[in-house]
């Protein structure tokens, strides 16, 4: 069965802004999206099927683990 993973970081609170992370996005697999709020300054991450990238680097940036960490199975 392929998993959809979805992560969200709440960056209002973090030790960096939403355009600064933007600036240092890891290089993502085909199937792997980021994506953005930015009048709530959140950013995710959504990937399809596959292993996440390494979030080391964003984690050091932010200074956070994501506020949302999902798992999901694709029905169709």
């Amino acid at each position: 069965m392929t998993v959809v993973r979805i992560l969200l970081w709440n960056l209002a609170d973090s030790t960096t802004s939403l355009e600064e992370v933007r600036e240092n996005l890891p290089e993502l697999p085909p199937e792997t999206i980021w994506i953005a709020n930015e009048p709530e300054e959140r950013l995710g991450l959504v990937s399809y099927g596959g292993q996440l990238p390494d979030l080391g680097p964003l984690r050091a940036l932010t200074g956070k683990e994501p506020e949302v960490a999902e798992e999901f199975d694709v029905l169709a």
